[in-house]
């Protein structure tokens, strides 16, 4: 499989040492897309009409940011409506506070409800969902709004995006019987000092990153990511002193062959 983290800048800006993720969204194998935080400002408009199904985390607007633009980017009347998968709660948080004809037309029945911009389509937990030869299934994660992480696998290999969360375990059960090999994306927040920040907004810190590793199954490749651009040179810094063979920092812009 093919992941590229969407970068809301160009990809030579700043380099690629310190090259901070302003919003959270991922494109697998150029078909389908994890969040859309950086989704419509990330590729040409044909890359991303491409893209017709969007499986997103949670409603926070970091993983949402770009949504509306990319669904005005890929919206075809020739082609099917993109169909915008989530915890049910996190959909209706979005036609509630996004769609609204408020802060955002409604694009949930414009320019018309039998052929709008998006389909919400609710998903249950670890209930897989089969698109574009991928199964994406949704695991329960601990974060403070209803979140998914996403096992998804293309029968060969396997990525694990483990969303927001606090740590937690479901997700690794569920990708320990997934076919290897088995990529992950984690984030890791804030550094160390902010713990007690880490815990009540329910994120990870390198420490509790660290701790994540013994509940995962053999992995091929670990890559951190969602570390808030205000203490990325820290938190990258404590990242790298856990020695972690498979470990890369997560590069906006750049496309993993996982």
């Amino acid at each position: 499989m093919k992941v590229l983290i969407n970068s809301s800048t160009p990809a030579s800006t700043p380099t690629a040492e310190h090259r901070p993720q302003y919003f959270s969204s991922y494109v697998v194998n150029k078909s389908i897309a994890i969040d859309a935080g950086a989704l419509g400002l990330s590729g040409t408009i044909e890359e991303q009409s491409n893209i017709r199904h969007v499986f997103l985390t949670h409603c926070h607007l970091d993983h949402i940011a770009s949504l509306p633009v990319f669904l005005e980017n890929a919206y075809d009347p020739e082609r099917e409506t993109v169909a915008a998968y989530g915890h049910p709660a996190a959909l209706a948080d979005i036609q509630k506070h996004l769609f609204n004809d408020l802060i955002w037309p409604d694009f949930v029945r414009l320019p018309t409800p039998r052929h709008p911009l998006v389909k919400l389509c609710p998903i249950k937990p670890e209930s897989p969902i089969q698109v574009n030869g991928l199964t994406v299934t949704p695991v329960l994660v601990d974060h403070i709004v209803a979140t998914y992480g996403y096992v998804v696998t293309d029968g060969s290999s396997t990525v694990v995006f483990g969303g927001d969360s606090r740590p937690t375990s479901r997700i690794w059960e569920v990708a320990k019987l997934a076919p290897e090999p088995i990529s992950v994306f984690l984030e890791a927040s804030f550094p160390d000092a902010l713990a007690k920040l880490a815990h009540d907004s329910a994120h990870l810190t390198p420490g509790l990153f660290g701790a994540e590793i013994g509940k995962m199954p053999e992995i091929r490749k670990l890559l951190a990511i969602h570390i808030k651009p205000r203490f990325y040179e820290e938190t990258v810094r404590e990242l790298r002193q856990l020695n972690l063979p498979k470990l890369e920092i997560g590069l906006p812009g750049f496309e993993y062959d996982l």
